[in-house]
C-alpha cells in the first residue's frame, strides 16, 4: 500500500508540473505578458527617441515648435560649415591616433605581462589602475599637469634644461590634440592590454611548440594562424603548422 501511495503522489506531482509547463509554454497571453516590459522599454527608450531624432534631422524643428520637413538641407548646411568640417577632422585624427596607439602599445604591454613570472597578479592588477580611477579625478590631475601657469610637465622640462620657456599645452590647438590623445591612450591602454592578454593566455602551448618544431622563428610564431598558408609564408617551414599570434614568439 505504501508503494502505491508513493506512486500516486509522484504521478499527481508529474501531472501538476505538466499542466504548469503547458500553461507557461503554450499560453500565448502569458508569453506576451513576459515580453511586454522589455518591449515597452525598447519602444520608449530606444525606438521612439531614434525615430524622433530622424525627424529632427530632416526638419527645421525648434524647441517648442513642430517644424516642417526640409529634407537634407540640414546635412547640406553642415557640410558647408567650416566648424563642422574641422570638428569632423579632429574626431577622425583623435580616433585614429588613439586607437592605433592603444592597440600597438596594448599588444606590447600584453606581451610583457605574459612573460612575467614573479608578482604577475600584483602587476596585472596595478596595470588596471588608470582604467579604474574615476574619470573626474584623473581629468583634474591631467589638467593640473598641463595647465600653462602651474604645469608640472613644464617645470620638469625646464629643470632638466630641455626647454627654456613654458609650453602652451592646452592653448595651442595642435598640442591640445596631442595632450588629449595622450590622456585617452593612458586611460584606455590597460583595458586593451588586459583584453589582449586574456586572448594570448587562452592559446594552447602546443601550438607554439608545433610551430617551433617546424622551424618557425619568433616573428613567424607570432603572426601565423591555423592554416596551410603558414607553410607557404616561409621556405624554412617544411610543413603546415597550427599556430596563433602569441607572445611566446619572443621566447
Amino acid at each position: 500500500m505504501a508503494d502505491e501511495d508513493v506512486a500516486k503522489l509522484a504521478a499527481r506531482g508529474d501531472a501538476d508540473t505538466a499542466r504548469l509547463s503547458d500553461f507557461l509554454v503554450g499560453d500565448t497571453p502569458v508569453a506576451y505578458a513576459f515580453i511586454a516590459p522589455a518591449f515597452f522599454l525598447l519602444l520608449f527608450l530606444v525606438a521612439y527617441p531614434f525615430a524622433l531624432s530622424l525627424w529632427f534631422s530632416l526638419s527645421d524643428a525648434r524647441v517648442g515648435e513642430t517644424g516642417n520637413f526640409v529634407g537634407l538641407d540640414n546635412f547640406a548646411r553642415l557640410l558647408r560649415s567650416g566648424i563642422f568640417r574641422q570638428t569632423l577632422q579632429n574626431s577622425i585624427v583623435f580616433t585614429a591616433a588613439a586607437l592605433t596607439l592603444k592597440t600597438v602599445l596594448g599588444m606590447a604591454l600584453a606581451l610583457l605581462l605574459f612573460r612575467l613570472v614573479r608578482f604577475k597578479r600584483l602587476i596585472r592588477g596595478a596595470i588596471l589602475l588608470p582604467f579604474i580611477v574615476p574619470t573626474a579625478l584623473s581629468t583634474l590631475v591631467w589638467w593640473w599637469m598641463f595647465e600653462p601657469l602651474y604645469s608640472v610637465v613644464n617645470w620638469t622640462l625646464k629643470h632638466l634644461h630641455l626647454v627654456n620657456h613654458d609650453i602652451p599645452w592646452l592653448p595651442d590647438p595642435y598640442l591640445a590634440m596631442f595632450t588629449v590623445i595622450l590622456v585617452n591612450t593612458w586611460r584606455g591602454l590597460p583595458f586593451f592590454a588586459i583584453t589582449l592578454l586574456a586572448g594570448l593566455v587562452a592559446i594552447p602551448k602546443e601550438m607554439y611548440e608545433a610551430a617551433e618544431s617546424d622551424g618557425a622563428g619568433p616573428i613567424g610564431r607570432f603572426w601565423c594562424w591555423p592554416s596551410s598558408s603558414c607553410s607557404q609564408r616561409s621556405s624554412r617551414w617544411p610543413t603546415s603548422t597550427s599556430c596563433t599570434s602569441s607572445p611566446r614568439a619572443a621566447r
